[in-house]
């Protein structure tokens, strides 16, 4: 099973979806049996949440960072 496969399908599922976001946060094993229908043992099944979890860390981190970015560039007048 490609664990790296399977993470980028969460997020793909994930994505845009802040309830679906709020549930795997709160129960994340619960959420990616129901989002992959399958069942995976415990070590794959906490790799794909680690993984899911890091993803989405650096996307919030992203979005963070470029609106910082942006109100800095309106100090100095650039948009």
């Amino acid at each position: 099973m490609d664990i790296q496969k399977i993470i980028s399908d969460v997020l793909g599922k994930l994505q845009g979806n802040d309830d679906l976001i709020k549930k795997f946060t709160a129960d994340p094993v619960k959420t990616l049996e129901g989002l992959l229908n399958i069942d995976l043992p415990d070590e794959q099944i906490s790799a794909v949440i680690a993984g899911v979890k890091a993803k989405l860390n650096i996307e919030e981190a992203a979005k963070g960072a470029s609106g910082i970015l942006d109100a800095v560039k309106g100090l100095f007048g650039k948009k």
